[in-house]
């Protein structure tokens, strides 16, 4: 689990083929990694990824082609949005992420408003039903609060801090962001419509 308040950002040094399935290798920035074994699990822009080798301040991690299908691209170079799991001690400071991209959503507007931003992502059709005004989001690992609905578009602020410590300022119109839902809302849906009837003794 994670939390989606994003601990640094990093970059990805180096990338290889595995027959589908793609390794790579991530500068982690100011995250630090002298607690990260083996197995563990960092949310590499919002997507969960398994920890399998650490190297003075650079981690490696393998991505599945599955995992490539389902989420935006990570290229060479390029600057990626950093959380460690979230251990039961820690501050829940944004919501409850479970670091499983529900899908990928296109930016449509990214513009400054006074001193914030405003920022417009159109979201799969079929994840729309999730998103609620004043509800959680997660865009590329960075917990944010939905101030309006669209129809299959939502709308965040980001406040300059948000900017500065992650990769969304680099952000433009027609980029594709990973998406994950709130979990809360994907567990009610299946209560509301499970047919399955529970019996407690």
């Amino acid at each position: 689990m994670f939390t989606g308040i994003i601990a640094a950002v990093g970059r990805i040094i180096s990338t290889a083929p595995l027959k589908g399935d793609v390794r790579f290798k991530i500068d982690a920035g100011i995250l630090g990694l002298s607690d990260v074994a083996n197995g563990d699990s960092i949310a590499v822009n919002g997507c969960c990824l398994t920890v399998i080798a650490t190297e003075g301040n650079v981690f490696s991690v393998d991505v599945s082609e599955e995992t490539l299908r389902c989420t935006s691209p990570l290229v060479l170079n390029g600057e990626v949005n950093l959380e460690k799991a979230l251990r039961l001690a820690d501050r829940l400071g944004g919501h409850l992420v479970s670091g499983h991209v529900d899908g990928v959503g296109n930016v449509v507007r990214f513009e400054q408003v006074g001193e914030s931003w405003l920022l417009r992502v159109r979201v799969p059709d079929v994840l729309s039903k999730y998103i609620a005004k004043k509800g959680s989001v997660t865009i590329n690992g960075v917990s944010l609060t939905i101030n309006q609905v669209f129809g299959s578009e939502l709308e965040v602020n980001l406040i300059p801090h948000t900017l500065e410590v992650t990769t969304l300022k680099h952000i433009k119109a027609g980029d594709l962001v990973n998406i994950e839902v709130d979990l809360i809302a994907r567990y009610v849906e299946r209560m509301l419509n499970t047919s399955d009837t529970v019996q407690v003794k």
